[in-house]
């Protein structure tokens, strides 16, 4: 029974009123803004846990950043046959066989957590948090323990099962929004279509922001929360040992993605127009219509045949639009930036600014993100406003990603100096004081001590007796600690870093980062409708098809393992475990600074290159265009002219004639 029978006959309809709920492109619009919403909300929650796993787990930032892009390998290797087969096949059933398999990929990415040991810390080893003290015998047998846990632990195979989680999720991910845009927009009403694809369009950045918020609260619960009891714990969420409960999130979001996957079971293949419920169709239509769907999709598959044998024909003729080629590269220069800060900027200013992993995802939620959303519905809005030509276009863009620029330069120079750490980037003229300590090298339980001076653990500043204090969550006090300066007596330290004591740069930061994304972003809008406007009307989806590989493969993969790549550069220690590299426990926060935000100014002035140079190529076309037009002026001016001259002299030599006639008379 078709969606139009249901319809047409009030008897059938009656029992059946499910069928008819799922016949109404509105609430199919409402499913697939709750189902995008639940896919985006993994990819801006992974975004924001993603340095909590890199600490949990000890990867590079270069083994994160790929982790972060992974998912697009599987949706650059199926959007293919996405765009070739879509009309082909049942799509929503398509959208929601494709969630189920995305919903199983979020919950492998939790799965590690329950298939790993406790998170072994300093303070968690003995309940006295005295295991760091300067202690004179050998610790061997100890760091043995510790190590033998690390083998029981199933690290190893972690990474692995995070890459095939994100994998599927990517697969999965690929007919949710192609397939959902081209069913809305055939089976709405043409006045309505827009706005049901512009909630869809806010909600693909309000997705993200979401996920960024729900990190920003469930990492200030303790990784083991489901394994060991709050009485038990020994730290607080600004150490830097603090891993939050990462995997809950992931669970969370995967059972959303599940439940808004199952309505498109139900969906039809085919679905009446939103037109049919204002005005109903004869039967004579019906059938018309019932006899067009056989040939219709035979014509699909001719053309299928015809498109394939054609492919590199119009491949050759889309890029070698300049327009077009210049624009989509200013915008993957703009997607590698965004792709990038997306996946480290929390760890920037985590890092940066000594701020907590929670902070650090409530400003990327609540205040980057929302700015960039601003900026794209600016943009629009003054495009169509202005009523902007494309050569304007262009100029828009160009002005706007300059003035970007200019707001980007100066983050390099607001940031925090790294402060002292004993042994890393600071040694004193006493470093052989903690030789006798027997101190592993392995340890990490950061002490401040009295003179300023931050060491890597109370044995490392040669503490030997601690004050614990009554309340737990407050800094113990560590005394007689020869390494600590105190007029030549052993001085004392406190639990916890030292901290830079710039936070008070952290406002203005966050304000000028923030108006770099809202000036960057006013050139997206346009810069698409530019493309749209430069091919021709049968190349256009094809074109976009070819944009968004280009942004896959150029942008959304590389830009995360480019950015991880040149934070680890900046590492002057990494951490250790069992006598194995793990993640980094100091940076050199100005060489961290100055690499990671060179490369968004790097990528910011690539795409001002770009529009720069389709402005110009316009500008001359434009040009070329207005002095053929002058010139086919002149030549119709003279031509007429000339008309004009051959039309007097013909008229005179009429009268010429008639004159010589009348004296002949």
């Amino acid at each position: 029974m078709t969606a139009i029978e249901v319809q047409g006959n009030p008897q059938t309809s009656r029992p059946c009123r499910s069928i008819g709920l799922f016949n109404n492109i509105k609430f199919f619009v409402l499913c697939h803004g709750m189902l995008q919403l639940a896919q985006l909300l993994v990819s801006g929650y992974l975004k924001g846990s993603i340095t909590t796993i890199e600490k949990r787990y000890g990867f590079s930032s270069q083994q994160s950043g790929l982790l972060a892009a992974f998912n697009e390998v599987g949706n650059t290797i199926l959007i293919v046959f996405v765009s070739f087969f879509g009309s082909r096949v049942h799509r929503p059933r398509c959208i929601g066989i494709g969630a189920m398999i995305a919903s199983v990929g979020v919950f492998l990415i939790a799965l590690p957590h329950f298939i790993s040991e406790n998170y072994i810390t300093d303070s968690n080893n003995t309940t006295d948090n005295s295991s760091g003290l300067c202690k004179s015998l050998n610790s061997i047998n100890k760091s043995k323990q510790t190590c033998d846990q690390g083998k029981s632990d199933s690290h190893l195979g972690v990474y692995p099962i995070l890459l095939l989680g994100q994998l599927l999720l990517g697969i999965g991910g690929v007919p949710i929004q192609p397939f959902g845009i081209s069913y809305i927009d055939d089976y709405a009403e043409k006045r309505n279509s827009p706005f049901y694809l512009g909630i869809l369009f806010a909600i693909t950045v309000i997705g993200p922001a979401f996920g960024y918020m729900m990190s920003s609260a469930l990492l200030r619960f303790y990784v083991d929360i489901d394994k060991m009891s709050s009485k038990d714990l020994n730290l607080k969420n600004d150490d830097p040992r603090w891993v939050g409960a990462w995997w809950l999130g992931f669970l969370m979001a995967a059972t959303l993605l599940l439940l808004t996957s199952l309505p498109y079971l139900f969906f039809p293949r085919k679905m009446s127009r939103e037109e049919i419920v204002e005005a109903p169709v004869e039967p004579s239509t019906e059938k018309m219509m019932e006899e067009k769907n056989p040939k219709s999709e035979t014509k699909e598959e001719a053309s299928l045949t015809e498109f394939l044998k054609s492919f590199p024909k119009i491949v050759m003729r889309t890029l070698r639009n300049p327009i077009y080629l210049l624009v989509v590269l200013a915008q993957v220069n703009l997607a590698a930036m965004v792709a990038g800060l997306a996946t480290f900027m929390g760890k920037f200013i985590e890092r940066q600014f000594a701020q907590t992993a929670s902070f650090s995802n409530l400003m990327m939620g609540g205040l980057n993100i929302p700015s960039a959303m601003l900026g794209i519905m600016a943009g629009g809005v003054i495009l169509r406003k202005l009523g902007l030509t494309v050569r304007s276009s262009a100029a828009m863009c160009t002005v706007a990603v300059f003035v970007s620029i200019m707001f980007a330069i100066p983050l390099l120079f607001i940031g925090c100096p790294t402060h002292n750490v004993s042994g890393v980037n600071y040694h004193l003229s006493s470093q052989q004081c903690s030789n006798a300590c027997s101190c592993s090298d392995e340890a990490f339980n950061p002490v401040c001590g009295s003179d300023g001076v931050e060491f890597l653990s109370p044995c490392h500043a040669g503490c030997k007796t601690v004050e614990p204090n009554e309340k737990k969550y407050l800094p113990h006090n560590y005394t007689d600690c020869e390494c600590v300066a105190s007029n030549g007596s052993p001085g004392f330290a406190l639990s916890g870093p030292c901290g830079n004591k710039c936070i008070n740069r952290l406002i203005p930061f966050m304000i000028l980062s923030s108006i770099t994304c809202f000036v960057a972003s006013l050139s997206h809008t346009t810069s698409f409708m530019m493309i749209l406007r430069t091919v021709t009307p049968e190349d256009k989806s094809f074109a976009l098809g070819i944009q968004f590989m280009l942004f896959r493969v150029l942008a959304f993969l590389p830009a995360p393992v480019l950015y991880g790549r040149a934070i680890d550069t900046a590492c002057i220690l990494w951490g250790k475990k069992c006598n194995k590299t793990t993640s980094c426990s100091y940076y050199d926060l100005d060489l961290f600074r100055h690499r990671f935000l060179g490369l968004q100014i790097f990528f910011i002035f690539g795409g001002f290159v770009c529009f720069f140079l389709s402005f110009m190529v316009l500008r001359r076309t434009y040009s070329t265009q207005e002095q053929n037009e002058i010139i086919s002026n002149q030549t119709k001016s003279e031509s007429s002219q000339e008309m004009k001259d051959s039309k007097q002299m013909l008229n005179n030599s009429d009268r010429h004639c008639n004159t010589q006639k009348s004296l002949r008379e």
